[in-house]
């Protein structure tokens, strides 16, 4: 849009917009907000907004808790679910230090770093399509679902149609560009696609996704949930990342002469995230309960392999249709539609980019269904297993030079403090399970 901070003040103006809800995120992902009035608003663009980030997830200690919210004018727009008289708007931030430099800690700079790396190896736009998978629920409270339908289902006139029309009306009004929407495989379980940008905009459209998503089923008295497994015995909540390289407007995925008309590019693209995938899991899959989504069957990827048409693997390259050559895309498919998406974004193209500076040889596709490969058969092909549980990622990622370079050492080493304490509160826990199980035996 290239808004300036005069067309910002002349908006708010135009649209008896009276708040403006400064957002960023935490470390995990979380979005985190304060509001301004309109009066403090030039100001804020001018020199940003102070506040305590020591009680932010992640962020910085109490004795270095000053932290300055920088809003991005790109990121301004008016939240359609609050009133319309003195209008509620909101815009992204960046987080900075006093005196402006960036801060370390700030996901949204992470992802800024990891494109201009990809720019100063000749790339000019990463571009991402995810599509998230969610559910609604009666409440926050247990698992009861709004429906029985499943995968492309055209269940009767029930609340779940109306929310996610009202969902995706919000999100085109906030800039959202919206390809589809459906049911998904999962008893109330769906998904809204957002048309493919830029990677940055596309994790800033991520958060206002989930948020969105949230609001509205709120305001029909229902919950939205990203939880990556909120059900057990049905599919999990994914988010299956499309991903493609542009040189100006030139797909650098594409070669019409090679084979599966993909570029050498694109092949040390996936083969340097199939080698990294281990280690970037505990940023893509950060929850003890993404683990309980990856395993095999319920379209959960698990198995680090690619493919063209079989679902089973981790990567999926699309069939190329003649004309179709902007298209041309690898498709990731593990990420948890609850993940960071700054950090997450950032380290699948660090590990793309890996893959190309170290010139990775990408391994044959395999179009078999691995799930229903014998154990000794799939280690004769190679192939592997991501990590089965948050524990065992945190001790794989921990060790990744990659990663750490990627996050940097302030968000590498809080991360990782942060997800051992969360893998020791669980690994402890007495399930109901158990009970159920042992005690009667025992």
């Amino acid at each position: 849009m290239g808004l300036s901070s005069k067309d910002i003040l002349k908006l708010v103006k135009e649209n008896n917009v009276k708040f403006i809800r400064l957002w960023f995120t935490d470390i995990l992902g979380q979005v985190k907000s304060f509001s301004i009035t309109d009066r403090e608003l030039e100001g804020a663009l001018d020199n940003g907004m102070g506040f305590d980030g020591s009680s932010i997830t992640g962020y910085q200690s109490i004795e270095e808790s000053d932290m300055i919210a920088m809003p991005d004018p790109e990121t301004f727009t008016i939240l359609p679910w609050r009133p319309k008289e003195n209008a509620v708007a909101r815009m992204i931030c960046d987080v900075l230090q006093p005196g402006g430099k960036p801060y370390e800690g700030d996901p949204r700079y992470i992802l800024k770093k990891s494109l201009n790396k990809m720019k100063e190896m000749g790339f000019d736009h990463y571009y991402i399509g995810p599509e998230l998978e969610f559910f609604y629920l009666k409440s926050d409270k247990a698992t009861e679902v709004l429906d029985v339908g499943g995968y492309f289902d055209l269940t009767t006139l029930d609340v779940a149609s109306d929310l996610r029309r009202d969902t995706i009306l919000a999100l085109e009004s906030m800039g959202v560009r919206i390809e589809y929407s459906h049911h998904e495989v999962g008893p109330s379980q769906h998904e809204i696609d957002m048309r493919y940008d830029d990677a940055l905009k596309m994790a800033d459209n991520v958060i206002t996704y989930r948020i969105v998503a949230k609001e509205i089923a709120q305001k029909y008295g229902v919950y939205a949930t990203f939880m990556p497994k909120p059900i057990f015995g049905v599919n999990g909540s994914g988010m299956h990342t499309h991903q493609s390289l542009f040189k100006g407007n030139s797909n650098a995925f594409f070669d019409s002469k090679a084979q599966y008309n993909l570029s050498d590019t694109a092949k040390k693209f996936i083969a340097g995230q199939l080698t990294h995938s281990k280690e970037i899991c505990g940023i893509f899959a950060q929850w003890v309960n993404s683990y309980k989504r990856l395993v095999p069957g319920y379209e959960a990827p698990v198995y680090i392999a690619w493919s063209q048409r079989n679902r089973s693997a981790l990567i999926r390259v699309p069939y190329y249709y003649p004309g179709k050559e902007q298209a041309t895309r690898a498709e990731f498919r593990a990420c948890d539609p609850s993940c960071n998406p700054y950090l997450t974004f950032a380290c699948l193209l660090g590990a793309g980019l890996e893959g190309i500076k170290k010139n990775s040889t990408l391994v044959s596709p395999i179009e078999k269904n691995l799930y229903h490969l014998a154990p000794e058969h799939r280690k004769e092909l190679g192939v592997e297993s991501l990590p089965g549980s948050l524990g065992e990622a945190i001790s794989i990622f921990e060790n990744s030079q990659l990663v750490k370079e990627t996050l940097g050492d302030h968000i590498f080493k809080r991360f990782i403090k942060i997800k051992h304490q969360e893998w020791e509160d669980y690994r402890i826990q007495v399930t109901p399970y158990e009970i159920e199980k042992y005690l009667p035996v025992l």
